[in-house]
């Protein structure tokens, strides 16, 4: 009788063990930008810590820089604490975002305008499906992102895509592929940064252009998490409802009460540019999605 509650003790732990390691098996990250990224670009204007906790990119007139994960991705969450370009940083574009790196390529952006000093940085999201994008939004921050390091996050799942500022949703992009609309579900993506010259449309459609007597530019990053399915080559695995793929819950399919309410106070009073508002550039012949419903 001992010995088999003994072997039922164990085998319960042994379940406990097995549940607990899937749920967090989905957590790729190792916290050391070294392990889980390389250089892309300018290896000299790349400069990581000596615990390669922290990476920082620089743009003088000689290049910008980047670096991009050494794994790819289909559905997860992906964090990044960030400090922005500080002064004045007009013309600077530092972008952070997931690109599949096909002809027919999905991208899911963050772009951060630079801004002249005293005014606001502008953030503008963007997304790629099969190769087009025409989906951009832009919203002023609310805060100074140069002062400090901002958590900026991307929750990409079966069901949407949610843009997270210090855990606050500034964007939505739903899945309605069975209403005919565009959504990135197949392609898998690695995660990229760059810092670069984006003078001739930047900052107020390229009327400011970079000082370079205030170069070098230097964006910081640190404490990212990378929570996603590693692309081994069969998309079923990643899209399987499981523990590790917490993110394709139904829980996940849809904001929280709270963040709808933080969702549109964000679109009310932060909100620069929305697409979907554009009939001048569509010709009065907006996308399908603008008219249907983001959560």
């Amino acid at each position: 009788m001992n010995n088999c509650l003994k072997c039922r003790a164990l085998i319960i732990s042994l379940l406990i063990l097995n549940v607990f390691q899937v749920s967090v098996a989905s957590v790729v990250s190792t916290g050391d930008f070294n392990k889980d990224f390389f250089v892309i670009w300018a290896p000299d204007h790349v400069n990581t810590s000596s615990n390669g906790r922290e990476r920082s990119l620089k743009l003088d007139q000689v290049s910008g820089s980047g670096f991009a994960s050494t794994q790819m991705f289909l559905f997860g969450q992906i964090d990044m604490q960030i400090k922005l370009v500080p002064g004045n940083s007009a013309g600077t574009v530092l972008a952070y975002y997931l690109a599949s790196d096909q002809p027919n390529r999905d991208e899911i952006d963050f772009e951060f305008l630079g801004n002249v000093s005293g005014q606001p940085y502008i953030v503008q999201t963007n997304i790629y499906v099969d190769g087009f994008d025409n989906r951009e939004e832009r919203i002023y921050l609310w805060f100074d992102p140069t002062e400090d390091f901002h958590t900026y996050s991307i929750l990409w799942n079966l069901h949407q895509i949610v843009f997270m500022i210090d855990s606050i949703p500034i964007r939505l992009y739903r899945n309605h592929a069975d209403k005919g609309v565009a959504y990135p579900r197949w392609q898998p993506m690695s995660i990229k940064t760059s810092l670069w010259n984006g003078d001739s449309w930047a900052t107020r459609g390229g009327l400011d252009k970079i000082d370079w007597s205030k170069s070098p530019f230097i964006a910081s990053f640190k404490n990212y998490t990378i929570d996603a399915c590693v692309w081994k080559g069969n998309p079923r695995f990643c899209r399987a409802d499981s523990s590790a793929n917490w993110w394709n819950k139904r829980s996940f399919s849809t904001l929280t009460r709270v963040q709808k309410r933080w969702f549109k106070w964000v679109r009310k009073y932060h909100m620069v540019y929305d697409y979907c508002q554009d009939n001048q550039r569509f010709q009065n012949n907006l996308p399908k999605e603008c008219f249907l419903p983001k959560y």
